[in-house]
C-alpha cells in the first residue's frame, strides 16, 4: 500500500504523534510505542472518549503522591525512639 493516506493523531497515553492510515478511522488501534489503546478518529473533530476520566485519574494520582510525600516527610521528622 504505497499510496495509503495517513492522518496524525496524538496517543492519549504517551503523547506521541502517530501516523494512522485513513482506513483505520473509527477502529481501535494500538500505539506502537507504549501499547496504549485508542480509537482512530478524525483529528479535526475528535475528543478522546474517557479523556475527562483520564485527567481525573491523573489528578487523583498526583494527590496521592503528594500525600504520600507529606507522610514520609512527617515520619522522618519524628524523633527516633531507642
Amino acid at each position: 500500500m504505497a499510496n495509503s493516506m495517513y492522518f496524525v493523531q496524538e496517543c492519549p497515553t504517551c503523547g506521541r504523534r502517530l501516523q494512522i492510515r485513513v482506513e483505520y478511522l473509527g477502529r481501535s488501534v494500538v500505539c506502537q510505542h507504549c501499547r496504549g489503546k485508542l480509537i482512530a478518529q478524525d483529528p479535526e473533530s475528535y475528543r478522546y472518549p474517557g479523556c475527562d476520566e483520564a485527567q481525573n485519574l491523573l489528578r487523583r494520582a498526583e494527590e496521592l503522591l503528594r500525600d504520600a510525600s507529606r507522610h514520609v516527610l512527617a515520619h522522618n521528622r519524628l524523633p527516633n525512639p531507642r
